[in-house]
């Protein structure tokens, strides 16, 4: 897996075999390397009031860490942040 950021093994097997033994095309085994977003197993388990004082920099990674939009300034990138990890009951 040297030289690549996927952690899916079956995109960086050398040779172009996948882990059952099939062979790949180099195209279809390029297209697969170029993607590297994997959905986190955990969902976030912030408070309100935890996103209300989280710095910038760790907005930023929680939400590229999920492969959502970075851009804005920290009280839009808070808000958006509530919006898409808090309940409903739990904006109030």
């Amino acid at each position: 897996m040297s030289g690549t950021a996927c952690a899916n093994s079956a995109y960086t097997m050398s040779g172009g075999l996948r882990p059952n033994g099939s062979r790949t095309s180099d195209h279809h085994q390029k297209q697969k390397q170029s993607c590297c977003f994997q959905m986190p197993l955990h969902y976030p388990r912030y408070k309100k009031s935890d996103y209300e004082i989280m710095p910038e920099w760790k907005l930023d990674c929680l939400l590229t860490q999920y492969g959502l939009p970075i851009s804005g300034d920290v009280s839009q990138k808070r808000k958006f942040a509530m919006g898409a990890f808090l309940w409903p009951s739990q904006l109030e």
